[in-house]
């Protein structure tokens, strides 16, 4: 099969399948390109706990992707792949139809994992997408709510209880958010935000244990210790079961203990997705996960016109952390391969390398880690971080806006001021409206150098539309 009206079909619009369509786009490739997910909105899975704090707006975070793809010679099918026929160069989707593929890119990702711990699926919340954070917050709220108004203290005390599963980076980041957002949000409720109570559960005795962030270890517990609200650390123990309204687990002595929540967010843990597990690749080639192992090119071995990346596939001798950076330079080495088959060459190893690391600390707080050389904390890494994530924003239109929207809120104040604590009072008291907007522009000028040379990647520009004879799909 090499007809010039059979597209490349992108399976999964996470930053893998998003960022080799655009790169195939600006590189004015010739074929159509057909980008396949379930969803309505790219998430931009780094700023969702922005999201859900309300310091960056939907279309900041979560931009639809006809709005990103508008232009280019990408068209976007909102359907779920249901199965993949390698053989046969075909996907075939839930609504019936189905693609004929010339090259196929797999950047389905990962679905959460529970490791089989009773009652986890069931009660505990995830934190992937957009209806993950608004079911949490809604939870959030209406458990506040029910606090600030009932007068059973063992009630109030589990409703004002958040267990947070896994220290990893997705669980300090969502730990010390909270641990400054929930006293913000009871305050308004009148409640004594003193009760609430943030508590971080990890399997090993440290955060961030065999993570590319270890070495901010110290950063974090600091961080976290001088939140509004201190999170507690609870290390070394195992979870072995999840509730509506507690949290067992075991210690080293697995005496088991009951920790009463009636919130348990999940950070832990991934399952390989479904449409991989089927995939007719030989045992050989797949991972002790069902994952396909791919070449450092990318491709399967055994069907070289399909690329796979992300935290979907595994190189070869060489993995990689399923992280947003390495994902965003493997789309752009996929569509560089691609391009390099179509006119006959021979596609080259996809280099992709960690170039620093970015942490949410809390509200109005961050690390910038910056080619492991140099570390920004406080307001300042928190400004890094967020401008930095802005500005790779998919299209140059979309980081533009989102950049100048948020730069914005920031200069005028518009976002929460943290209530004043016992804690480490110096560090919650209000900016002046002068030194934010100062600091502001000073950073954010600062940041378009330190954007450039993290990533090194030109932007996708816009191209022309296909015709719709190249994108009609077979019933």
């Amino acid at each position: 099969m090499n007809n010039l009206n059979t597209p490349t079909v992108i399976v999964g619009g996470g930053f893998v399948g998003l960022f080799t369509a655009l790169h195939l786009s600006h590189r004015h490739y010739s074929r159509s390109v057909i980008l396949i997910d379930p969803q309505e909105h790219f998430v931009f899975k780094p700023l969702l706990y922005e999201y859900l704090t309300g310091e960056m707006q939907e279309e900041q975070v979560l931009p639809r992707y006809q709005e990103l793809l508008k232009g280019s010679n990408v068209t976007f099918v909102q359907d779920r792949a249901t199965y993949i026929d390698l053989q046969q160069r075909r996907v075939e989707l839930a609504s019936g139809l189905h693609y004929d593929y010339q090259y196929l890119v797999l950047g389905v990702g990962s679905s959460q994992g529970y490791f089989g711990i009773q009652g986890a699926k069931e009660n505990a919340f995830p934190f992937r997408t957009k209806n993950d954070a608004v079911r949490l917050e809604q939870h959030l709220r209406n458990c506040l709510q029910q606090a600030s108004q009932t007068e059973d203290l063992q009630m109030r005390r589990s409703l004002l209880t958040v267990a947070v599963v896994g220290a990893g980076p997705s669980g300090v980041e969502m730990a010390a958010t909270l641990a400054d957002l929930l006293p913000i949000w009871y305050s308004k409720l009148g409640g004594d935000f003193s009760e609430i109570r943030i508590v971080l559960i990890n399997n090993s005795q440290e955060i961030l244990s065999g993570d590319i962030n270890a070495h901010l270890q110290e950063t974090a517990i600091k961080a976290l210790n001088n939140r509004t609200i201190p999170v507690e650390l609870l290390l070394g123990v195992k979870v072995i079961g999840v509730s509506s309204d507690a949290l067992t687990y075991q210690g080293k002595e697995e005496k088991t203990e009951t920790l009463l929540t009636q919130t348990a967010i999940w950070t832990v843990g991934t399952a390989t997705n479904p449409l991989l597990e089927n995939l007719s690749i030989s045992a050989v080639n797949k991972n002790k996960h069902n994952l396909p192992l791919v070449t450092p090119t990318l491709q399967l071995p055994e069907f070289p016109e399909v690329f796979a990346a992300g935290d979907c596939a595994v190189v070869k001798d060489r993995p990689l952390p399923p992280v947003a950076q390495i994902a965003y330079q493997q789309g752009a080495g996929i569509a560089d391969n691609i391009i390099a088959l179509e006119n006959g060459q021979e596609p080259h190893p996809v280099k992709a390398t960690i170039r620093g690391t970015l942490m949410k600390l809390g509200l109005n707080n961050g690390v910038a880690n910056l080619f492991d050389k140099i570390q920004i904390n406080g307001k300042t890494g928190d400004l890094i971080r967020n401008s930095t994530y802005l500005e790779l924003l998919p299209t140059p239109v979309h980081n533009f806006k989102a950049t100048t929207d948020w730069l914005t809120d920031e200069i005028f104040s518009r976002h929460y001021q943290l209530p004043k604590t016992t804690v480490s009072s110096q560090q919650f008291q209000p900016k002046s409206k002068i030194a934010i907007w100062v600091g502001g522009v000073v950073v954010a000028i600062a940041l378009i150098g330190i954007s450039v040379a993290l990533w090194q990647s030109n932007y996708p520009s816009r191209q022309r539309q296909p015709t719709p004879e190249q994108l009609q799909p077979q019933k």
